[in-house]
């Protein structure tokens, strides 16, 4: 059974030996990087038969962080789809091993460094073109249909807000706003109608047909590979309605205009994709911004989890198309 880490200097070639199931003889961890969780990637040379000449590897990040995900019921969750191994009909890294320790409140990730294939990192600082999205939307299309009301695995949440939910919420929106404002970016929202969209958008993605979402699709969340937008961090994977992937993927990855220009058509290309008409899909998809805005003020309180330029940048583009949706919701 692989053991989880508890530093990076115990990748050592044993550790990557278990991981990778061949005999490693040299790892060299390089490119630390510390945000909601700790990745790095790893160096590698074998003996034997030759393995990938590097991975990626994620762990727990700081324990503040850690008990952020436990929250959200995250911390474990892309190590438990890594270990039940579930088909993802979509451009993703591939799994090479995971492992948790619940005690420690810790997981690891061995995944694919897909650069080694021309994978680039995309960035909500750098928007993603329509084509780009258009792209990722057919590959999200692929995820849903193959999950559409189907049974998923055990460890799949739905979309839901536990009563402990509302005072960490309600403190955090406060926070935000207090210090987007002090900065000079104040957002013409109260907290009591940020929280309760928020609310009413997770009863929203809990109901109707339910299926896998990747749950946190933003442009950070994503790579581009030749003419094809992949899917990493999973770490918010759960069950429930396609609409919650749909629209936080658009509206996070394009600029306000080209979203305003072009998301009928988007929406319309992904529900071809998908060979699905939901029942009042533009009206759902216009209700989705108010969710991401609530989520990226909650990073932007935390502090930690993401870069304040990037926190910005996303918590514009969602609170314009919640304005948007506000003047004409469909």
């Amino acid at each position: 059974m692989l053991a989880v880490p508890r530093d990076w200097s115990d990748l050592t070639p044993t550790w990557m030996s278990a991981a990778l199931g061949r005999t490693v003889v040299r790892a060299r961890v390089r490119d630390v990087v510390d945000g909601t969780n700790a990745r790095a990637v790893v160096e590698l040379e074998y003996a034997g038969p030759a393995g990938p000449p590097r991975v990626f590897v994620k762990r727990e990040g700081r324990w503040l962080n850690r008990l952020a995900l436990t929250a959200l019921g995250a911390r474990e969750a892309e190590a438990d789809l890594v270990a039940h191994a579930p088909t993802l009909p979509l451009e993703h890294p591939a799994f090479h091993a995971a492992a948790t320790d619940r005690r420690r409140l810790a997981a690891v990730v061995v995944m694919e460094d897909v650069t080694l294939r021309g994978g680039r990192p995309n960035s909500a600082l750098a928007p993603l073109t329509v084509e780009q999205v258009a792209a990722g939307l057919g590959e999200l299309a692929r995820l849903h249909a193959a999950f559409w009301d189907a049974p998923l695995p055990p460890f799949v949440r739905p979309w839901r807000l536990g009563p402990a939910w509302a005072p960490v919420a309600r403190a955090g929106f406060v926070h935000a706003l207090r210090t987007l404002r002090r900065a000079g970016h104040p957002l013409d929202l109260g907290t009591a109608e940020i929280e309760r969209g928020f609310r009413s958008w997770a009863r929203i993605a809990a109901a109707g047909p339910q299926t896998l979402l990747h749950g946190d699709p933003h442009p950070g969340n994503t790579y581009t590979v030749g003419a094809t937008v992949g899917f990493y961090d999973w770490q918010l994977v759960r069950s429930g309605s396609w609409v919650h992937d749909v629209g936080y993927f658009v509206t996070s990855s394009l600029t306000v205009a080209d979203r305003r220009e072009h998301e009928r058509d988007l929406l319309a290309g992904y529900l071809d994709a998908l060979g699905r008409r939901p029942a009042d899909a533009w009206r759902l998809y216009r209700r989705t911004p108010v969710f991401g805005l609530g989520s990226w003020l909650q990073t932007w309180a935390a502090g930690t989890f993401q870069p304040p330029d990037v926190c910005l940048t996303t918590i514009e583009r969602f609170a314009a198309a919640h304005h948007d949706a506000r003047r004409d919701p469909g």
